[in-house]
């Protein structure tokens, strides 16, 4: 059944990092689930593929400027509809431009927040009678897509290798899993969103856990395994049953690792946490993943006790050129070798940033640098690689 009374979701299309994290926390704390893109190619794709409420464009990105993205989304049947908000600067002109070419608002960068959600409600009710039948036949499209993929088990899972940076060693490696073929929906993370919408969420991720598990038992039973684990599966009264697919295929449960993302919010906190404790009792362990980038906090560190914290791609990324990205690192690396906690720097990209993150005590690292997703498991390459680095 769909789940009419979702949360409105919002795409924010800007180059600016600073000025991005600043609207994602502002409308996650006012009740909005936000996806991001910083190109012109990004915002368009997702806007085609996504049920998207509301998009705010920036005034510059690398590709094209904002009235250019405002303009192509204007002309496209796909995003015709989806009402868009530029953010500009005080420039008159700006704004005059933003509105000739379709934009239904145009907003001060600066803006105030509560006139920015009085406009922004307002251009829903003036909108709403508008686009109301195609956000029906859109879910309709998207429920449809995920019970042809799950019902098909159209999935494909990828390995990603994980390091231990001295000595340099394989520590093991995350389950990455993708849609196979052409889909309406593009990318996993919109997949994942779109399942956790439309109350698909837990099929769908007990189909990537099977997968992934069948590949690693031909493969492997020595290494790590990471498997991305929302609040919302862990809450599910069927988790416990999660175990049968690691007994079927005698991967031992001390060598995985429950990877906890932020899909979804904890809502029942007592039942999360009981599952938690059951689970690291049978040998489980749990990683916090985007601890520095969105509400990855020490709180929720402190309150779940993992064994593993994950550093945010987004601080990893040009670590070395940014001095309070490389306070973040290194406070964290601290925070977890005096509480006996491995800690992973994700989206390690450039041989600067590895540097960058071995000086500051990271222990482990992930990343495009080092080893690219792979359907193919083979750890013998995986390790391999750790000659390079000795």
């Amino acid at each position: 059944m769909i789940n009419i009374a979702v949360r409105k979701q919002i795409l924010i299309a800007d180059s600016d990092v600073s000025y991005l994290k600043k609207l994602l926390n502002l409308l996650e704390n006012h009740n909005f689930d936000t996806l991001t893109a910083n190109s012109e190619q990004g915002t368009i794709q997702k806007a085609e593929s996504l049920d998207i409420d509301l998009i705010l464009l920036g005034e510059n990105m690398p590709d094209a400027s904002g009235l250019d993205v405002c303009r192509h989304l204007k002309t496209n049947p796909r995003t015709e509809h989806i009402p868009v908000v530029i953010l500009t600067g005080p420039k008159s002109e700006q704004k005059v431009k933003g509105y000739h070419l379709g934009a239904d608002e145009c907003i001060d960068r600066d803006f105030e927040q509560e006139e920015f959600f009085a406009r922004i409600e307002s251009l829903w009710r003036r909108r709403n009678g508008a686009y109301r039948h195609f956000r029906e036949e859109r879910q309709k499209q998207v429920v449809n897509e995920l019970t042809r993929i799950i019902d098909n088990e159209l999935i494909q899972p990828h390995f990603q290798p994980i390091y231990f940076i001295k000595p340099f060693r394989l520590l093991g490696f995350e389950v990455l899993s993708r849609p196979v073929g052409g889909s309406i929906i593009s990318n996993a993370d919109e997949l994942f969103k779109s399942a956790i919408k439309y109350d698909m969420y837990y099929p769908l991720e007990m189909l990537c856990w099977r997968k992934a598990a069948e590949i690693v038992s031909a493969r492997t039973r020595n290494e790590h395994v990471f498997f991305n684990c929302s609040p919302y599966m862990v809450e599910n009264q069927k988790f416990p049953n999660v175990k049968r697919i690691f007994e079927k295929n005698q991967i031992p449960f001390n060598k995985v690792v429950l990877e906890l993302t932020e899909r979804s919010s904890v809502s029942e906190y007592q039942v999360f946490y009981n599952r938690l404790h059951e689970f690291r009792a049978n040998g489980f362990s749990f990683a916090v993943d985007d601890v520095g980038g969105g509400y990855a906090s020490l709180e929720s560190i402190v309150a779940t006790k993992p064994e593993i914290v994950k550093i945010d791609a987004h601080i990893v990324q040009n670590l070395q050129k940014d001095s309070v990205k490389r306070s973040i690192v290194k406070f964290i690396a601290a925070f977890c070798k005096e509480n006996n906690i491995v800690s992973i720097a994700e989206g390690v990209e450039q041989k600067e940033e590895m540097d960058a993150v071995t000086e500051l005590g990271i222990d482990a690292v992930q990343g495009y640098y080092l080893f690219k997703p792979t359907p193919d498991l083979n750890v013998r390459e995986m390790k391999d690689l750790c000659v390079a680095f000795v």
